[in-house]
């Protein structure tokens, strides 16, 4: 039931801090781990950032042991207002605006993108960001902040 209700969530979150191709791999290893160690699990905590953190740092290992970033992919489930398939001119300005925003983000140091990815991409609260990646509150929030002015900079206003 658990592995049917949080995994979508779970290889996003593996896709969009860094696993890429091997997001499988690290969902399927996080879910043996948190199968192993739920005895240690609180029960009046919830589920999701304490699995989320599990593949966070799966994903942390697997990028670090292979030396080099990967490719951060994202899917968008929607279309931007104004544009649809009667609207290719819009489409292509959507799609141009995605690859500049998404090329900004993996161009991110790891903690400013994985704070931003957790609190944009999958909507987290900055607590929960904060228990997925094993810190503080006050971190998250610096981190988002950085991670947010350093964007701007790069793709400018009109895509924050």
């Amino acid at each position: 039931m658990l592995v049917a209700r949080y995994s979508a969530v779970a290889h996003r979150t593996a896709h969009l801090l860094g696993a890429g191709a091997e997001a499988e791999d690290v969902v399927q290893e996080a879910f043996v781990k948190a199968y192993r160690h739920l005895a240690g699990f609180r029960r009046d905590s919830a589920f999701r950032p304490w699995l989320l953190r599990i593949v966070a740092n799966e994903t942390h290992n697997l990028t670090r042991g292979r030396g080099r970033r990967a490719e951060l992919a994202v899917r968008l489930g929607q279309e931007p207002e104004g544009s649809g398939p009667e609207d290719p001119a819009g489409a292509a300005v959507a799609a141009d605006r995605s690859a500049r925003l998404l090329a900004a983000v993996r161009a991110l140091p790891d903690r400013e993108r994985e704070a931003v990815v957790c609190r944009y991409f999958l909507q987290l609260s900055e607590a929960e960001t904060a228990e997925v990646l094993g810190c503080p509150v006050g971190s998250v929030k610096s981190r988002t902040f950085r991670g947010l002015r350093r964007l701007r900079e790069e793709v400018g206003r009109e895509l924050l």
